[in-house]
Formats: C-alpha cells, structure tokens, sequence
C-alpha cells in the first residue's frame, strides 16, 4: 500500500468524522460510479452533499482544494447524478437541495491536522 493511499484514507476518515460533528449524515464511502469515485456521499439537513476530499502531508505544492478542477468538478456533478438514480429513492429525509462540498485536508508531520469546508463549489 502506497503511503500516499495511507495519507488519502486518514485524510477522508478525519473529513468524515468532521462532517458528523457538525451534523451531517454520511450515507457513503468511496462510492464508485461509472467514470470515478464520490469520496463521501452525506445528508446536511434536506440537502444532499457530495464531498471531494484532499489530502496533503504539506501546502508546499499548493493548497489541497486547488487540485479541484472544473474537470474534476464536471465528474463530481456527473457521478452526483449516478448515485441519486442509484439511491436517492432511500435517502430520508429526501433531500430538496444538492451540492458540492469540498474538504482540504492537510496533515503536518508534527502539528494537528488543519481541515477547511469549502461549501457549496461550483
């Protein structure tokens, strides 16, 4: 296993435990849809959130968010789609409201993890 997967798991494990602290419902993880992967798929009250995570052990090659690309944030839309066909008919309450969410993740050798939420990209 590639340390740089370890790096990407801890990083989606703190953004998910995050999310439900501040009172999401994390509904899926690494859900894989035709063309890519929701990272997590979570509730915040009736609207629906699709959650890119990025991780990084530094900000030395940019801040963590700025991998996000309007490709990267074409494919995040399409798969939203996939997955509400696949399992919007379970989602309670059903959700009035999708959005993107971004989690910028970075992991400093010896400091705490710093987590931003950049709600609602587009």
């Amino acid at each position: 296993m590639a340390a740089k997967d370890d790096v990407g798991r801890r990083g989606e494990r703190i953004a998910a435990e995050m999310l439900a602290r501040e009172g999401y419902t994390v509904l899926a993880r690494n859900w894989r849809g035709q063309g890519g992967e929701l990272d997590l798929v979570a509730l915040d009250g009736t609207t629906l959130v699709a959650v890119e995570v990025k991780t990084r052990t530094s900000t030395r090659f940019g801040h963590p968010a700025e991998a996000v690309t309007p490709r990267k944030l074409a494919r995040l839309r399409r798969l939203t789609g996939q997955w509400l066909t696949a399992h919007g008919h379970e989602v309670r309450p059903r959700p009035h409201e999708v959005r993107i969410d971004v989690v910028a993740v970075t992991l400093p050798r010896q400091d705490a993890a710093c987590v931003e939420v950049l709600r609602g990209v587009s």
